[in-house]
């Protein structure tokens, strides 16, 4: 195995040889099998060990066994204890998926702050196929049924097309020390449940299950490349940028062979899971709304908008003391207000007001309901809600949308419309330019 896991960096994972690299150990035959590996491979690593806490005495052993091993074999060693079963607690989270999540975000901050460029695990063939079937009955998308990545970004899992035999084989062959892991034993968990009881059928049913499951998900993984290719095309037919976020064009998407496959290609990276709902969109009626947790997609006449949530938290309202000439504000621009003798470049992002009819300070803000203003070259009043209609706004126009206000009177509907009760007339001396860039 040793000649094999060489013969395999040298032609799948080259970059290891010259890079720092953190193998993530946790004591076990597999972990401890690809330390033995990578030091035989005399490639540059360190350990990073997790203490969940979740077995007593046993988990503090498993540390003091992998600081052991680190320091005989000369090799730095990195720790940290979790109280894992209230982190899963607090944040609703079943042990195992806590445990994934207090793992890799230390994992991360180890690299990040020491400079390592890989992070490397010993997930092998028997762990995909587990993966694959909780995956399978707990209900996934195409992309679920494709296993654990040998390559994820800087996390590499380099045995995963070795078996569990084939590792423990070796780790006995050499030798290798390893702890066992009390839990694994128990059924108590999905994982086990299917390690125990499902896959020792399937084996026996087909000697060669994991070669021909390997096959199997080679070709799920070429399909998707295929997929995505197909989404590569029609992106820029159907999807556009703006300011808020994406707009999505319901009438070719409805033309196309399999909308309902696309859409959920184009939106599954952003947290959506009620997919029905988002289908329905498609014949919806405008205003129609459906939240993930960080965006949300909205029915828009022949678009469907998908922006991300508003921050609660964020600035609703600036104020302009006299003088304040030059203002930077977030997502609008800079705020630009100067005296000159005569009117020019009239456009959308710029007005002309008479100084003697401002109170300062001026406020900008976000609109709210019931604002109303006298739009500029017509009479009489009018809410901003029937000029939102009028002008066709979409729900997030409307929320981006700023006004400059003197005292309770509307100045301007910034980059919009201005208000007619601030028109300069001939007496008019004193003019201020209000303009954004």
């Amino acid at each position: 195995m040793e000649k094999s896991f060489k013969n395999l960096v040298k032609s799948k994972f080259p970059f290891f040889c010259g890079s720092k690299l953190l193998l993530a150990v946790s004591g076990g035959v597999d972990s401890m099998s690809l330390v033995h590996l990578c030091k035989s491979a005399k490639l540059d690593f360190s350990i990073a060990h997790c203490n969940f806490n979740l077995r007593g005495d046993e988990s503090d052993a498993d540390e003091k066994f992998v600081v052991e091993i680190g320091e005989s074999l000369g090799v730095e060693v990195y720790t940290q204890s979790f109280n894992t079963e209230k982190y899963a607690e607090d944040h609703k989270l079943s042990t195992q998926m806590a445990a994934r999540k207090l793992r890799y975000e230390w994992f991360d901050e180890l690299k990040n702050s020491l400079h390592f460029e890989y992070i490397l695990t010993a997930h092998h063939a028997d762990d995909n196929l587990e993966t694959f079937l909780i995956n399978l009955i707990r209900g996934t998308g195409p992309e679920g049924l494709t296993g654990i990545k040998a390559e994820n970004k800087n996390i590499i899992r380099p045995l995963l097309h070795y078996r569990r035999v084939d590792i423990e084989e070796f780790a006995n062959s050499k030798g290798i020390k390893w702890r066992e892991d009390s839990s694994n034993a128990s059924d108590k968990y999905m994982r086990n449940k299917i390690r125990h009881h499902i896959i020792p059928v399937m084996k026996d049913i087909n000697p060669q299950l994991l070669e021909g499951f390997a096959d199997t998900q080679s070709h799920l993984r070429e399909n998707l490349d295929l997929v995505d290719d197909y989404i590569s095309l029609l992106y820029p037919k159907l999807v556009e940028k703006d300011n808020y976020g994406y707009s999505l064009n319901i009438e070719f998407l409805k033309k196309i062979p399999h909308p309902k496959q696309v859409l959920y290609q184009l939106l599954k990276s952003f947290g959506f899971r009620e997919w029905n709902d988002v289908y329905d969109l498609l014949d919806a009626q405008s205003g129609k709304i459906v939240y993930s947790e960080t965006h949300r997609l909205i029915k828009d006449r022949s678009k469907l908008l998908l922006t991300e949530l508003n921050d609660s938290s964020a600035i609703q309202e600036f104020k302009l003391e006299e003088g304040d000439n030059l203002v930077m504000l977030p997502d609008l621009g800079t705020f630009q207000i100067s005296e000159v003798s005569e009117m020019d470049n009239i456009d959308k992002s710029t007005i002309y007001v008479p100084k003697r009819k401002l109170k300062y300070p001026l406020v900008l803000r976000k609109w709210q309901k019931g604002d109303f203003f006298y739009p500029f070259g017509m009479r009489g009043k009018k809410k901003l809600s029937d000029f939102f209609k009028d002008e066709k706004f979409s729900l997030p126009q409307k929320e981006n949308t700023w006004i400059l206000c003197s005292g309770e009177n509307i100045v301007w509907i910034v980059n919009h419309r201005a208000d007619d009760r601030f028109a300069i007339d001939k007496t008019d001396k004193e003019i201020l330019k209000i303009s954004i860039t």
